[in-house]
């Protein structure tokens, strides 16, 4: 079980709703980097990202395109 990256976003809260959308749908996610976005000040610099489980991922990437979250 290996958490890989699904998705980045250049602002936390995008990040945070697709986590959210994915949990609602029975797919753990987890979000890295979150309070380095924001703290910089510069979104695009240092993007957040959305992690979920090697095993979960395609079924999660069809879920976020499927909600236009991705």
């Amino acid at each position: 079980m290996a958490l890989v990256e699904l998705s980045r976003y250049p602002f936390a809260m995008n990040a945070e709703i697709a986590r959210t959308y994915l949990e609602s749908h029975g797919i753990g996610a987890v979000v890295f980097d979150s309070g380095m976005n924001g703290a910089e000040g510069v979104p695009i610099m240092i993007q957040t990202r959305l992690m979920v489980l090697d095993e979960d991922r395609d079924e999660a990437a069809k879920l976020l395109l499927e909600a236009d979250l991705a």
